[in-house]
């Protein structure tokens, strides 16, 4: 199976994607799980979507309006931790299927 690529979100795609997608990173490795992890910024977006399988953003607000050609989830819970587990039984379950 070809590693899956998730991208992570932010405004700028500097300081908050790139906290989240290392611990994304982190925790899908501590489960085993490979995948792709990459941060990125709202302005390069619908480019990287079109090669990604799935987005968590950080700021969902800046996504609402774009028809990107992936899923996407709320990645807030790998900044706050509230949630957290759940998000990552999403992610798991969404880059296996």
């Amino acid at each position: 199976m070809p590693l899956k690529r998730i991208i992570v979100a932010c405004g700028s795609g500097v300081a908050t994607s790139n906290v989240a997608a290392e611990k994304l990173r982190v925790l899908l490795d501590e489960r085993g799980v490979h995948a792709d992890v990459r941060a990125v910024d709202i302005k390069s977006l619908e480019a990287e979507a079109r090669v990604a399988d799935l987005l968590v953003s950080i700021t969902p607000y800046a996504i609402r309006d774009k028809e990107l050609p992936i899923p996407s989830l709320n990645g807030i819970p790998l900044l706050t931790g509230v949630g957290v587990n759940d998000l990552l039984e999403q992610i798991i379950e969404m880059i296996r299927s």
